[in-house]
């Protein structure tokens, strides 16, 4: 799935004249964590969150004050945390240098950007100018719609050759010794696995299976150090 398909158009945004405190009353009133910042051309220059505002001197969050020898060594660095935590502008707290995606960016790299970078909500730009916005929401609403889906149409006989099939390309999946039965679309997982976690991702592959119900754990668990062999739930 691509951008284009989950993006908010709608984007709320603010200029960098934009002062803090309507910014945070945007944010509050919208329930968004961050905006997107945009010139007089509707180009996007920054990104104001959450985050840049968490410390304030007006909350008593813009913690201790600098000491005499960073003073004395970096002031222009001292200089532009006061800033950081006393401007009255948005241009004073923004991230200058936002990171953006494309309406063709691929859903995929988005989720990887927003676990990388720990962010929220990323600005989808074309041309040069903000277009929308994409969230963490926004890629739940597909999720939810694909988990929600019946396949009424399934057969017991698809389902074995599907899970078959994962197995066979799962690079972590053991490559013989488990056995597959499906009935009634309830599938039942016999066999030998050598640890918890791969037990846990052979279940978690079979209930993925498109029309399955319930997964029926029958493996055992042999500790490859010992060769003690324990069935399931001991």
């Amino acid at each position: 799935m691509k951008v284009s398909e989950v993006m908010n158009r709608s984007a709320i945004s603010v200029m960098p004249a934009t002062t803090v405190a309507d910014a945070a009353r945007i944010m509050l009133a919208n329930h968004v964590s961050g905006l997107p910042v945009i010139d007089e051309h509707g180009t996007l220059v920054g990104v104001v969150t959450e985050g840049d505002l968490l410390r304030r001197a007006e909350i008593g969050t813009d913690g201790k004050p600098a000491g005499w020898l960073k003073s004395m060594l970096m002031p222009s660095t001292v200089a532009a945390d006061y800033v950081h935590t006393h401007a009255r502008h948005v241009s004073g707290v923004m991230t200058h240098s936002p990171i953006f995606v494309s309406p063709e960016t691929d859903l995929a790299e988005v989720a990887g950007l927003m676990t990388r970078k720990h962010i929220k909500r990323l600005p989808v730009v074309e041309d040069g100018k903000l277009v929308g916005v994409v969230s963490r929401s926004d890629l739940l609403r597909p999720l939810a719609r694909r988990l929600i889906e019946t396949h009424n149409g399934v057969t017991d006989e698809q389902i074995v050759a599907y899970i078959k099939e994962e197995l066979a390309r799962a690079k972590w999946a053991p490559k013989s010794g488990l056995r597959i039965e499906v009935k009634d679309k309830v599938v039942s997982l016999e066999g030998t696995i050598f640890s918890d976690e791969e037990r846990q991702a052979v279940i978690c592959l079979a209930e993925n299976a498109p029309g399955v119900k319930e997964v029926e754990d029958r493996l055992v668990f042999v500790d490859p150090g010992s060769g003690l062999a324990f069935p399931a739930g001991t």
